[in-house]
């Protein structure tokens, strides 16, 4: 069925018809332009929820960026504003595909539309216009038959009258039979019309406006198909990026289940872990009876006046935390203002900084100096000379570098025997040392165990006067004293090493070791030397290889 048959007399309802469907095109293209703008508006707002929520300080420098929390909440910030670009896309291939697209064909439409009515309202004015011809021949005629009939009546009266002339009836004859052929002509005239007309007629109702009609139905049908198109991009567009936001909220999913708290416990202690020995316990003052005594830090004084004085009521008591406040400290550069096992970590840290940069250096050196070579040997690929200014600033760097690594390694020697004085302290203070784990390398869990097994000893045993004045090492000497072990690995060491310290062992640079024992989280790894002798060494100063 089609609109040429069914709707041939329909001319007005197919013109609005048409509009209508333009219309709800134009309506929907600026719907979907809204609704990119509030895809835009949303991907924005996220984008600056995300900036808001988002680290400052780069991860290197933020301490909180070690803990899995930390970690999760960034990664799921990315996530988000990973959603917000895809939101972002949604509305770019909404704008390209629907908006431009659609307004575009819409423009076609409409330009096709009004070719169409233009041609069925010139083929209406050409109908009219015949029709008009028609009725004015007929007008015409008709009164072209009434003249020749008044006229024959005329000559047939003046023909019966006796008293006119013959001039006066032959001259009425005459004009009633003009006006008989000019009726004559004009009924001609008004057949040949009517047919003119009948058959412009029939071609304007059953040819003409149907083939109008039906490319307006052509027309109208391919702008509702489009239009049914133009409303499945609005899903398939959101289809598209489905994926990749689906794999954003897996994502937040993988983040969240990151979270280890166990885990955050342990980078706690890393990161805050003093390497101070506990403090031990406190004297009793008895202040029941006064007496004078030679003064001293440990009995009561007697001042200049002849009167007691309470020990400790005049001068400071050291602050012991927590209950004391901590004092502003100033920055060093060797970090001695920070406790020791965050000295030993820094300073470790800054030693691999500078071998990391002097390796840079020694390599760019040699780079310049096979260059150098090049072009000593091909002069036309460049001047030997002008590198010499780079290859004398890279010795420079790495005389400075080599300079700044010994003072590092200096400062970090120190630190570690710091650290094992502190150990060798908090140990001397039980009957016997914690047992370090058989087999496992000491890891998170390992040290939360010792640290839980050595407060467990610690409550149950009290420290002795005798525990607090043994020597630093106490418990590598009693390691040493028991049977020699079977090495559990081999290692060479890095740098040289002066133990100095009980307890420690030296070593050269290069020297293949033993090793005896792995680090259980202080920095220290025990090893035999193969002139023998064992001893404890930097676990930063080794390239340790298990069985």
């Amino acid at each position: 069925m089609d609109w040429g048959t069914e709707l041939w007399d329909q001319f007005e309802v197919l013109e609005r018809h048409t509009q209508w469907g333009l219309d709800l095109l134009d309506r929907y293209v600026k719907f979907v332009k809204e609704r990119t703008e509030v895809e835009q508006a949303y991907a924005k707002q996220l984008r600056s929820l995300v900036k808001k929520y988002m680290p400052k300080r780069p991860a290197k420098d933020d301490p909180e960026s070690k803990f899995s929390q930390q970690q999760s909440f960034v990664q799921i910030l990315q996530e988000v504003n990973d959603f917000a670009g895809q939101r972002e896309l949604v509305a770019e291939n909404l704008s390209v595909r629907v908006c431009l697209e659609l307004a575009k064909y819409s423009q076609e439409m409409k330009q096709e539309r009004k070719m169409h009515f233009q041609e069925g309202r010139r083929a209406q004015q050409q109908l009219e216009s015949g029709f008009k011809q028609l009725e004015n021949s007929k007008r015409k005629f008709e009164r072209d038959c009434r003249e020749a009939e008044k006229a024959a009546q005329t000559a047939e009266r003046l023909d019966q009258d006796i008293n006119a002339t013959k001039a006066d009836v032959e001259k009425a004859k005459q004009q009633a039979h003009l006006r008989s052929h000019m009726a004559e002509e004009s009924k001609n005239e008004y057949a040949a019309q009517l047919q003119r007309f009948n058959r412009d007629q029939s071609h304007f109702y059953f040819s003409q406006m149907p083939q109008i009609f039906d490319k307006l139905q052509d027309m109208d049908e391919r702008r509702a198909t489009h239009l049914g198109a133009g409303y499945g991009l609005l899903s398939e567009t959101e289809l598209e990026v489905v994926p990749i936001i689906a794999k954003c909220l897996e994502g937040m999913k993988v983040a969240a289940d990151a979270v280890n708290a166990k885990n955050d416990s342990q980078v706690l202690i890393e990161l805050h872990k003093s390497g101070f020995a506990r403090p031990g316990d406190v004297e009793f003052e008895d202040f029941s009876q006064p007496m004078n005594r030679v003064p001293s830090d440990s009995s009561l004084g007697t001042p200049s006046d002849g009167r007691p004085e309470l020990r400790g009521t005049s001068r400071s008591r050291a602050k012991r935390w927590p209950f004391g406040k901590k004092n502003k400290t100033v920055v060093t550069e060797d970090f001695s203002h920070l406790p020791p096992e965050q000295q030993r970590k820094r300073l470790q840290q800054q030693l691999e900084e500078r071998n990391r940069e002097l390796q840079k250096e020694m390599d760019q050196r040699e780079a310049l100096k096979k260059m150098k070579d090049v072009y000593e040997k091909t002069p036309q690929m460049g001047d030997p000379a002008s590198l010499e200014p780079r290859i004398t600033e890279t010795l420079n760097n790495i005389e400075r570098l080599k300079l700044e690594v010994q003072k590092y390694e200096a400062w970090l020697a120190e630190a570690e025997s710091r650290v094992l004085s502190n150990r060798g302290d908090t140990l001397g203070r039980h009957t016997r040392p914690p047992d370090p784990p058989a087999s496992a390398p000491p890891d998170s869990s390992s040290n939360s165990n010792s640290g839980s097994q050595e407060n467990k000893e610690s409550s149950e045993e009290p420290p002795s006067e005798e525990g607090q004045d043994a020597p630093i090492y106490t418990e590598f000497d009693e390691e040493f004293e028991e049977e020699p072990a079977s090495p559990i690995g081999h290692c060479v060491a890095i740098y040289h090493f002066e133990g100095s310290s009980e307890g420690t062992i030296s070593m050269a640079e290069g020297e293949d070791l033993s090793l005896m024992e792995e680090d259980k989280g202080d920095g220290w790894t025990r090893v035999r030397r193969k002139q023998g002798g064992e001893g404890y060494v930097p676990t930063s100063y080794l390239r340790v290889m298990l069985n």
